[in-house]
């Protein structure tokens, strides 16, 4: 046999198309050419897999050996593809006889000179995908874990590229079985920690129930981030799905897939000095940002005012559609980002606006300038304003005991208030449409009067006034009640304190 074709798979975003790994052995010099627009480290590759072989105790075969990527035009990149290039090689030469066809296997693996197998990214969207086109799919050792997130796929795992053909070789090879996350039981920080601060608990109780965007007004240790933190322990635990979609887009970041973090509401909590970039992902091999990184979970931006206000308008689009397309001139890439904003900011510069102990000079064309810091457009989009006083000593005292809830109680009113949502459509009441709203959230007459008087009062724009309703019918949920009254939207036009202030 002088040709032979290994499967294997790309990375664009948390796509995984497929690679076919076509090699051909001819007469000539020996050589190696790879083709199929490679980039560098795939060039690279013809070093490390022929000292591989040749390490191995396996054969370089003394002939011309062209390698193709098909298809041509998509860009290869990064190391996956070493082992089915060896593999290639050692089935069109002869050296390697499968038991079972190769056409029914992908493969992923970066090598090492010796022939050991080495850990790639994106491995969890490539074993979906495998699955979805009724492959196996063979991974180093490392990925095994990763792979095996897909449930109903075969996966086979080596540490070294002898071992994995010792293991093809045999009829029946054992595939690798699951590995279970370390801990089945996920810890949260608890509500009851937070001393006080009684509404902007129920902010949060509400933000959890219904997904709505939060944004928190406080002086500086008032509670804000400790309050944020414990968003995710309010929250539903994370369904499958969700879970894999949010390992999926983990595993093509940076950072890469960590099977402890499995089933945990992921939590992002940049720094101010994020460039837009780094929030919605770019690159010239465009990566994940911070929105799809936080996708199922919390994006916690503090210190809101101080980001760039141009960082900040890229999050409007984000917030609407639940996902970012990056575009560059040879490739688009598309990542979800269904996330829950979280902000916090100082209501002045000096931070002490409305403080008892009256320290604040702040003027009120400086507190303007830095409110005007973040756009009517992103402060339209977020549902719950409220404020975070600072809290008394007495009620810091160590000796005091816990005030408030635990996470607990607050999580199975949310969960309950989330089966509601979930009867009536198929998602929560922040992500409802248009027509979502129209069907879901008409309030009664007296709540439809308070409403558009508070509308006609605030200025309300039309996302706004939909806000307003969708928070209305959260409220609602809470309470147990199927019809939205004048209470609820009562309650809702409240937690808008910034409209208020500017009408």
């Amino acid at each position: 046999m002088n040709l032979a074709t290994i499967h294997a798979r790309a990375t664009t975003g948390v796509a995984a198309p497929r690679v076919q790994v076509e090699v051909h052995l001819s007469p000539g010099l020996p050589g190696l050419a790879i083709v199929g627009l490679p980039e560098a480290a795939v060039r690279e590759a013809r070093e490390r897999v022929r000292s591989a072989l040749i390490n191995t105790r396996f054969d370089w075969p003394a002939r011309r050996v062209t390698i193709n990527l098909a298809p041509a035009d998509l860009p290869k990149e990064g190391g996956r593809y070493d082992l089915p290039m060896a593999l290639g090689v050692l089935a069109a030469s002869g050296q390697f006889r499968p038991a079972v066809p190769l056409d029914e296997f992908e493969f992923l693996g970066e090598l090492s000179l010796s022939g050991e197998l080495r850990p790639v990214r994106g491995v969890l969207p490539a074993a979906l995908a495998a699955r979805r086109d009724g492959r196996s799919l063979a991974v180093p050792d490392a990925n095994a874990a990763e792979a095996t997130r897909a449930s109903a796929l075969s996966v086979y795992a080596a540490a070294d590229l002898p071992a994995l053909v010792a293991m093809l070789s045999r009829p029946t090879p054992e595939p690798a079985r699951p590995t279970p996350p370390a801990s089945a039981a996920i810890h949260y920080p608890d509500l009851r920690d937070v001393r006080g601060q009684a509404r902007a608990k129920r902010a949060l109780e509400l933000s959890a129930a219904g997904g709505h965007s939060l944004l928190m007004l406080g002086p500086p240790g008032s509670g804000k981030s400790m309050l944020a933190d414990r968003l995710p322990g309010l929250m539903p635990p994370l369904t499958e799905e969700e879970a894999i979609e949010s390992a999926a887009v983990a595993s093509v970041s940076a950072d890469g897939f960590d099977l402890g973090t499995w089933g945990r509401r992921p939590y992002r909590a940049p720094h101010h000095s994020a460039s837009a970039a780094a929030l919605v992902g770019g690159g010239s091999h465009p990566r994940p940002g911070e929105i799809s990184l936080a996708h199922h979970g919390i994006l916690f931006l503090d210190e809101l005012p101080e980001f760039e206000r141009r960082v900040l308008e890229v999050l409007r689009e984000p917030m609407e559609s639940g996902r970012i397309v990056i575009s560059r001139a040879a490739r688009q890439a598309e990542f979800p980002a269904r996330f829950q904003l979280v902000a916090a900011m100082n209501p002045c510069p000096c931070g002490y606006l409305g403080d008892p102990d009256g320290r604040c000079r702040c003027t009120a064309d400086q507190i303007a300038r830095y409110r005007r810091r973040v756009s009517g457009p992103i402060l339209d989009r977020i549902d719950l304003h409220v404020e975070v006083p600072r809290p008394p000593p007495a009620r810091l005292a160590p000796d005091r005991p816990a005030d408030g809830e635990p996470s607990t109680a607050v999580a199975a009113r949310v969960a309950a208030a989330r089966e509601r949502q979930l009867a009536r459509g198929d998602r929560c009441n922040a992500a409802l449409s248009v027509a979502g709203v129209n069907r879901d959230c008409r309030p009664d007459p007296a709540g439809g009067a308070l409403l558009e008087q508070a509308s006609t009062r605030l200025g309300l724009s039309a996302r706004g006034y939909h806000r307003i309703l969708k928070l209305a019918r959260t409220i609602a949920d809470l309470a147990g009640s199927p019809a939205i009254g004048a209470e609820h939207v009562a309650e809702a036009i409240g937690f808008r304190i910034l409209d208020r202030q500017t009408a």
